[in-house]
């Protein structure tokens, strides 16, 4: 049916569902020719979740959506590259700082 169940806790599960699943529901959704609710419970899944993923289908069109947790894309991966030096950078500068400051600390009288 395009779902995994998943166990998160003591007697607690998360179901994850496919994204070619949450395209075809937002899809019927879409048709209108069945309620939310309706559909939901055919679906087997919430109604607003439903609803959820009618949202982020429209935010981030069919091929940014539901991407899920793998990999990140090419331009996350670089921003983050990008972040990491100059936090390293602002490190060094951090430290050359301090040791200017001991050192003109021991100057004064």
């Amino acid at each position: 049916m395009g779902k995994q169940i998943k166990e998160v806790g003591p007697g607690r599960k998360r179901t994850r569902y496919k994204k070619e699943f949450k395209i075809e529901a937002v899809r019927l959704l879409e048709q209108g020719e069945k309620t939310g609710a309706q559909l939901a419970l055919e679906l087997g899944v919430a109604r607003n979740q439903l609803y959820k993923w009618q949202e982020q289908l429209r935010a981030k069109g069919e091929t940014n959506a539901f991407r899920g947790p793998g990999a990140k894309t090419l331009s996350e991966r670089s921003e983050i590259e990008r972040l990491k030096r100059e936090v390293e950078e602002l490190r060094e500068e951090r430290d050359i700082l301090k040791k200017a400051a001991k050192f003109f600390a021991k100057e004064l009288p």
